[in-house]
């Protein structure tokens, strides 16, 4: 019970930011005309910022096997929860087409990045190796979700290499590179105090607009509670228990299982609600599953990571 009224403790300043930037969008002070170029901000300037600030400080992404097991491990099991999300779909009355493979997509992703990062920030606030192997781990993340998840979402087997131009992979891999050969050092002091001025603006700004988004959200959805429940069910109950047992059973890195666990905590991403509309999938789906997993994590994440702590031993 202490470890969940911890684990609370770091998640609340993230739901009242959520909460704050709902309520900018509703009192009209963060405007949707604005969406675009704080979203441009936030994911090819600060995000990046943010990346290299912790990447270039983190000892141990020197070790060749932190950096492939943990981009493995978050390519490997976001593939996994959108293939049993897909087979566990027509449980849930989405039996063939767009639909079936917009629940797979959006019950299968978490909401790796914007959530991620402040949970980590605020759990592990001096232990800068635990983010850096959260950036690793998100590359894979992003590398299945531009293959493999695309794939099944659109049916068309037509991966892009335009993935590897978005800025904060462009930064994960150039931390890697100078970390992996030692060249970080050669980083001028200024660039890194650059980096760590703007890297802090990254998460209360990722915030606002995850709220911004889920206000215009309830504006738009048609709820269907069987969706809803098994969005919920999937995500929030079969996924997070297989993680932990990875966590639990596999070789892994401490900071690595640290970063899993948060992972399992976290609700479905709202990147499927975009990729649905742009590639032949059911966006009514993907708002369902959106919805009904971030307002059940609101309960459930902290008992998830304070489980998980315990079980895994981390």
């Amino acid at each position: 019970m202490h470890e969940s009224l911890l684990v609370l403790q770091a998640a609340i300043p993230v739901y009242l930011v959520v909460l704050l930037g709902a309520a900018l969008r509703r009192f009209r002070v963060l405007q949707p005309r604005m969406d675009k170029g704080l979203m441009v901000l936030a994911i090819h300037v600060f995000c990046p910022c943010l990346i290299l600030d912790k990447m270039l400080a983190a000892e141990v992404l020197r070790d060749p096997f932190v950096l492939f097991s943990s981009a493995g491990m978050g390519f490997g099991l976001i593939v996994l929860g959108a293939l049993s999300a897909y087979l566990m779909a027509p449980l849930f009355g989405l039996k063939v087409g767009g639909g079936r493979r917009t629940f797979a997509v959006s019950a299968g992703l978490q909401n790796y990045g914007f959530i991620a990062i402040p949970l980590v920030a605020y759990l592990y606030p001096d232990n800068d190796d635990v983010m850096a192997v959260l950036f690793t781990h998100n590359l894979g993340v992003e590398l299945a979700m531009w293959t493999v998840l695309l794939m099944l979402l659109s049916g068309v087997l037509s991966p892009s290499w335009r993935v590897f131009l978005k800025g904060p992979i462009v930064a994960v891999l150039v931390g890697m590179l100078l970390m992996q050969t030692g060249t970080e050092q050669h980083v001028p002091g200024t660039m890194r105090s650059l980096f760590s001025m703007l890297g802090v603006c990254a998460i209360p700004l990722s915030l606002l607009l995850v709220g911004t988004a889920l206000h215009d959200l309830m504006g738009k959805m048609k709820f269907d509670w069987r969706v809803g429940s098994g969005a919920v069910l999937v995500r929030l109950a079969l996924i997070p228990l297989v993680i932990l047992v990875c966590a639990k059973c596999l070789p892994l890195g401490t900071e690595l299982k640290q970063v899993l666990i948060i992972q399992a905590a976290l609700p479905s991403g709202m990147f499927p609600i975009v990729l649905s509309r742009h590639y032949g999938g059911r966006t009514d789906v993907a708002i369902t599953a959106v919805m009904a997993t971030t307002i059940a994590s609101l309960l459930t994440m902290p008992l998830v990571i304070a489980f998980g702590k315990y079980w895994v031993g981390v």
